[in-house]
């Protein structure tokens, strides 16, 4: 079967299998599957403020999309990505909060320093307990979420807690410290955009994704992760630890999955709040498995998940009876058909190719 069936085809058929189904829930609900998907694209991408927001949500999920991959190609399952993602923005709130007055260029790069290292720390500890205790990754990761939430709600509510606030938060971050907006940015350059929640976070997502395909393919530590997640035995056999790369993915994993903390606390926020993940960490792994655990496949998957997040947060205000519930019934699908059920049309398909390549042979002998 050629790859691109693999890497292209079933993820579509997974989608619109998807659709399909989410079509007839909105039927049974008494609206118009059409007007409403047109109207949630309307409202994803039909205007320059509908695309930023868009984009916005997309790279976060291009964050943790690419933390759950570089895991899964070690062999690894990686769900804590919410609890890193948490962990990383207190790094970057904490860098925000003590370098007033510091310029945003500078104060940017060590938020990026710190939330790579807070989330890669947080997920340390679960990597080291199965390289070096077998305890199953799985179990840990989900742990260290509540963990991860105990602790944040602890410190805003105890000791990061803005002076005379009631709600569990710091105080807002110096103006000259924030990440710029992309309305902002591209304004240096005479180009005039909508205001949005987009900022130069995105840019740095991209260039995640570009970094993680030049590790992986291009490196010898992206060989001997990958080599440690097909068949652990063979690489233990060439004299490559299975532990070590282990920790090396996760601790990789974590720190990407922080950068959701930039985007989120340095680029909108602007100061460190409860919550401000909303679950990006558990869509990721949607993310990576609709995208194929490539670069390009979770940049197209986030964009999609963005999409169903931009669009169908709007269509209440247009259906009453299509309410925020029933959008993530919708995402839940898309889920279910990318994750749990992503083999659903794999034998037919398989046995397609087969029949076609069978009467090519048959040809090619009668001639």
């Amino acid at each position: 079967m050629p790859g691109w069936v693999g890497y292209a085809l079933l993820p579509v058929l997974n989608l619109v299998a998807a659709f399909v189904l989410s079509g007839l829930v909105i039927l049974v609900i008494g609206e118009n599957p059409v007007d409403v998907l047109s109207l949630l694209l309307s409202e994803a991408l039909g205007y320059p403020e509908a695309i930023g927001y868009t984009l916005y949500y997309t790279t976060d999920y291009i964050f943790t999309g690419l933390a759950v991959a570089i895991a899964f190609h070690c062999g690894l399952f990686n769900i804590g990505g919410e609890g890193q993602a948490y962990l990383g923005g207190l790094g970057a709130g904490l860098v925000a909060l003590a370098l007033t007055g510091w310029p945003w260029p500078v104060v940017a790069l060590l938020a990026v320093l710190a939330s790579a290292l807070f989330g890669a720390a947080w997920a340390f500890i679960p990597a080291w307990l199965q390289a070096k205790r077998g305890s199953h990754i799985v179990i840990t990761t989900i742990m260290f979420n509540f963990i991860a939430a105990s602790i944040m709600t602890w410190l805003l509510v105890d000791v990061l807690i803005r002076p005379g606030s009631q709600s569990p938060e710091t105080r807002e971050f110096d103006p000259g410290v924030w990440l710029p907006s992309m309305d902002r940015a591209l304004g240096w350059f005479g180009i005039a955009i909508p205001a949005s929640p987009l900022n130069l976070s995105f840019l740095w997502a991209l260039a995640c994704c570009a970094l993680f395909h030049i590790f992986l393919r291009r490196t010898r530590w992206g060989y001997e992760l990958r080599t440690v997640g097909r068949n652990e035995r063979a690489a233990v056999y060439a004299g490559i630890s299975p532990a070590r790369n282990i920790i090396i993915a996760m601790l990789i994993s974590g720190a990407l999955a922080g950068f959701v903390g930039v985007n989120e606390i340095l680029g909108v926020q602007h100061r460190v709040i409860l919550n401000f993940t909303g679950g990006v960490g558990f869509v990721g792994i949607a993310v990576a498995l609709m995208g194929r655990n490539h670069p390009v496949g979770i940049i197209l998957a986030a964009l999609l998940f963005g999409v169903l997040a931009q669009g169908g947060g709007q269509l209440s205000f247009e259906y009453p009876t299509i309410n925020r519930e029933l959008v993530m019934v919708i995402q839940g699908l898309v889920i279910l058909f990318a994750g749990a059920m992503e083999n659903l049309f794999k034998p037919q398909v398989e046995a397609l190719f087969r029949r076609r390549g069978g009467t090519a042979a048959a040809e090619t002998g009668r001639g």
